[in-house]
């Protein structure tokens, strides 16, 4: 992916987070960091951090809280993810759930752990937030990496499914 591409799918994974809020609920899933987990994973550490720090940036804007909040969270996030993205074989589905998993885990702690410092707002069970949302993140990444992976064959597997109807037809 080249950088707009990366933009692209990082926004459009906020734009979509933003029209399912009313449907899946607001914290069950943070689909900007599934996008820059999943950069991350791709394109290394740099690539997750600027990704997290688009994408926190954003959700800090959109959200009207204080800037910067979810920006920190995401772009450190998205560094280690890269961090172990690279150092660590994460191809496995196991693998890649454990690494969504903790990514939103360690996102949730420094958001949770800030708006508590700052005096923002009081949670009442945050380990049970941030474990609901770190499964939810995890299904949800472990399938778009998923589909991120399959699509670059998606055509040639089309391609193939068509020529075997041909082949048929003549037969």
């Amino acid at each position: 992916m080249t950088a707009l591409r990366v933009a692209a799918f990082v926004l459009g994974a906020l734009v979509l987070q933003s029209a399912l809020v009313g449907v899946v609920g607001g914290g069950a899933i943070d689909l900007g960091l599934v996008a820059v987990v999943s950069v991350a994973l791709l394109h290394g550490r740099v690539a997750g951090l600027l990704a997290g720090t688009l994408a926190g940036l954003v959700q800090d804007a959109l959200g009207g809280g204080v800037l910067g909040m979810s920006g920190l969270g995401k772009s450190i996030a998205g560094y280690l993810t890269g961090v172990v993205g690279t150092q660590f074989i994460v191809t496995q589905t196991v693998s890649r759930f454990l690494v969504f998993f903790g990514a939103t885990v360690m996102n949730g702690a420094l958001f949770v752990g800030l708006s508590v410092l700052l005096g923002l707002r009081r949670y009442d069970r945050p380990y049970l937030d941030v474990a609901l949302q770190g499964v939810g993140n995890a299904l949800i990444g472990v399938l778009v990496f998923h589909l991120i992976e399959f699509l670059p064959s998606a055509p040639e597997w089309w391609r193939a499914v068509l020529e075997r109807r041909r082949k048929r037809r003549f037969y």
